[in-house]
C-alpha cells in the first residue's frame, strides 16, 4: 500500500492542495472530480460568495459537504453557504436534516414557503410536478441568494442528470440540449454552476451512504410514475448493461461537438463566425488527399479513363 502524501509549498494549486490534504480514500476520490470541474470550468473565484441548493437529497448533501471542505482550503476568499426551502410537504420530518446541519458547521439557512400546495394547483393533467416546482423553487432561492449577497448559486446536478435530459430533449423536445457546467441568469445577477456534472450519480449514491447522511424525501417527485426521466434512466440503464461505458462516453460526447455535422444553420453561422471550419477534421482530409491511393477502374461506359489502362 502506498501511503498518500500531502504536497506542500505555497504555490500548490487549489485542486491538489484539496484532494492532497484529505486523508480519507473516499471522500478524497469525490473531491478529486469536483475539483477537476471547478477547475476546467472555472467555477469557483475569488471572492465569490456561493449559495448551495439544499434539498435534502444524496446530491446536495453531497456538493454541501465537498464544497465547504474545498472552501476552506482555499488559497483565496470564497464563501460557501446552505440553503434549504421547506416546502411544506405533508410528511416533512426534518429533525435529523437539522442536526446534521448543525454537527457540520458550516453557515446555512432554513426558508419555508408553501409551495406544495400551489404546485399541486397550478399542475395540468398530465404534466409532471417538477415543471411548477422547480420554477417556484428557483424564483425562491434566486431571492435568497440576493439577499444574503450570492453571486453564485451551486446546484447538485450530476452526470446523469445531464446524460437523461440531454435523451429528453432529443426525444421528446426535439432540440440538443443538455446541462451546462455554468451559466448566467436571465437578469444576469447569478451565476449558477453544477460542480458534480461529471459525477456518476451510482459514485454520489455510494458516497451518501458511506457519509450516513439522513435523506429527505420529496413527496411530489415520488408520487408521479410515467415520467420520460424515469423512461431515460431505465434506457440507460439497459444501455449500460450491454455497454458498461456508454453513460462516460456520451458525457464525453457533450464535450467534444462537431458544429459542422450538425443540421441547425444559426449553429453553423455562429461557428463560421468564429472563424470555425472544422479545422482537425480538414486537416485529416488534407492528409488523406495527399495520400494517393487510385482505385483500378474495372467496368466504364462514356467517361474518360486516365492513368491506367482501359478495363477488358
Amino acid at each position: 500500500m502506498v501511503a498518500h502524501r500531502a504536497p506542500r509549498g505555497k504555490d500548490v494549486p487549489w485542486p491538489a492542495l484539496v484532494v492532497g490534504t484529505e486523508r480519507d480514500p473516499v471522500v478524497r476520490e469525490r473531491l478529486r472530480t469536483m475539483m477537476r470541474t471547478l477547475h476546467e470550468w472555472s467555477l469557483v473565484e475569488p471572492g465569490d460568495k456561493v449559495m448551495v441548493a439544499l434539498s435534502g437529497g444524496k446530491d446536495s448533501y453531497a456538493l454541501f459537504d465537498l464544497m465547504v471542505r474545498a472552501a476552506e482550503k482555499a488559497p483565496f476568499a470564497v464563501e460557501v453557504i446552505g440553503v434549504h426551502l421547506d416546502q411544506a410537504q405533508p410528511g416533512y420530518a426534518p429533525e435529523a436534516f437539522y442536526k446534521w446541519l448543525e454537527d457540520f458547521g458550516a453557515p446555512y439557512q432554513i426558508l419555508r414557503e408553501d409551495t406544495y400546495s400551489v404546485v399541486k394547483d397550478k399542475t395540468r393533467r398530465g404534466q409532471t410536478y417538477c415543471v411548477v416546482c422547480s420554477r417556484l423553487r428557483r424564483g425562491i432561492l434566486y431571492t435568497a441568494a440576493d439577499r444574503l449577497g450570492c453571486n453564485k448559486i451551486a446546484l447538485g446536478h450530476h452526470r446523469d442528470d445531464a446524460l437523461e435530459t440531454f435523451l429528453m430533449n432529443t426525444f421528446f423536445a426535439g432540440k440538443l440540449q443538455a446541462m451546462p457546467a455554468k451559466y448566467v441568469t436571465d437578469d444576469g445577477r447569478f451565476t449558477v454552476i453544477r460542480p458534480l456534472i461529471d459525477t456518476a450519480e451510482d459514485d454520489l449514491r455510494a458516497f451518501a451512504a458511506y457519509r450516513g447522511y439522513p435523506i429527505l424525501p420529496c413527496n411530489l417527485c415520488g408520487s408521479q410514475s410515467g415520467m420520460q426521466r424515469q423512461e431515460m434512466k431505465a434506457l440507460l440503464e439497459d444501455m449500460t448493461q450491454k455497454h458498461p461505458h456508454v453513460r462516460q462516453v456520451m458525457l464525453q460526447a457533450l464535450k467534444n461537438v462537431r458544429p459542422t455535422h450538425l443540421l441547425d444553420e444559426q449553429v453553423a453561422a455562429a461557428w463560421s463566425a468564429t472563424g470555425g471550419d472544422g479545422a482537425h477534421q480538414l486537416k485529416a482530409g488534407d492528409r488523406a488527399s495527399k495520400t494517393r491511393h487510385p482505385a483500378t477502374v474495372v467496368r466504364s461506359r462514356g467517361l474518360p479513363i486516365v492513368g491506367q489502362t482501359e478495363p477488358a
